[in-house]
Parts: structure tokens; C-alpha cells; sequence
């Protein structure tokens, strides 16, 4: 029983640093939620880990406007993979607003594209048609 409650606890502790991650970015404070991913090492998660751990590192860099650096670890997260169809579609969202602002009205419109085939339920429905306003007037 001891080794069973060994391994429960060893694997609860690799995603609870995860759910801190995902809480503090619910209550908008990203410098704490920035602290817990910095404590994170992504060699020691899952593979379907490490694509909502480069999400949320995305996330937070969104915030620090590093667009580049963002781009990058959103790119990480869909080549990872991610369960959730709305976070795949979150995940190209934010690939064509920074597409948008890198003036590449040709790739956001395709990733706008994408974002809306990921929203089956409609949950970013609002977000894709501020974001496909924001790609026309380029």
C-alpha cells in the first residue's frame, strides 16, 4: 500500500504545479502564474503535459508582449498536442492575432480558419469575430 501511495503522490505532484498555473492565470495574476511555470521543468511531463505547459507559457508571454517568444511556445503546444478541441482553437486564436500584428493577413486568415473549426461549441465565437474585424481592416 505504501509504494501504491508513493506513485498517486508522485503523480499528482507533476500536474499539480500545472493546476496552480492554470488558477493563478484565472485570477488575471500572471507574474504568480509566471513564478509556478518557471518552477516547472518540461522534461519531466507527459507529452500531453508539455503541450498545455508551452500553452500557458504562451499565455503569460502574451501578456510580457514577447510576440515572438509566444508564437514559439504556441507553435510547441499544437506540435505537442493538446486534448481539448477549444484549446485548440484558443491556441490558434492567439497565432492569428499575432499574425495580425506582424502584418500577415494571408496566414491569420488561415489560422482564424482553424481556430473556427476547433470551436464546435462555440466558446470563442465572439473572440474569432473581434479578431477577423481586426485582420480585415489590414
Amino acid at each position: 500500500m505504501v509504494l501504491v501511495t508513493a506513485v498517486a503522490v508522485l503523480l499528482t505532484m507533476r500536474s499539480l504545479r500545472l493546476i496552480m498555473v492554470f488558477f493563478r492565470m484565472r485570477q488575471q495574476r500572471m507574474d504568480k502564474a509566471k513564478e509556478w511555470l518557471d518552477k516547472i521543468n518540461p522534461n519531466h511531463l507527459w507529452k500531453n503535459q508539455k503541450g498545455y505547459y508551452y500553452f500557458l507559457l504562451g499565455s503569460a508571454e502574451v501578456q510580457n508582449k514577447s510576440l515572438s517568444q509566444s508564437e514559439k511556445n504556441f507553435r510547441q503546444a499544437l506540435s505537442y498536442g493538446l486534448r481539448l478541441d477549444h484549446d485548440k482553437a484558443a491556441v490558434y486564436l492567439n497565432l492569428a492575432v499575432i499574425s495580425a500584428n506582424k502584418r500577415k493577413k494571408r496566414e491569420a486568415i488561415t489560422l482564424l480558419n482553424e481556430a473556427k473549426k476547433y470551436d464546435t461549441k462555440g466558446y470563442l465565437k465572439n473572440d474569432i469575430k473581434q479578431v477577423s474585424k481586426m485582420v480585415n481592416s489590414i
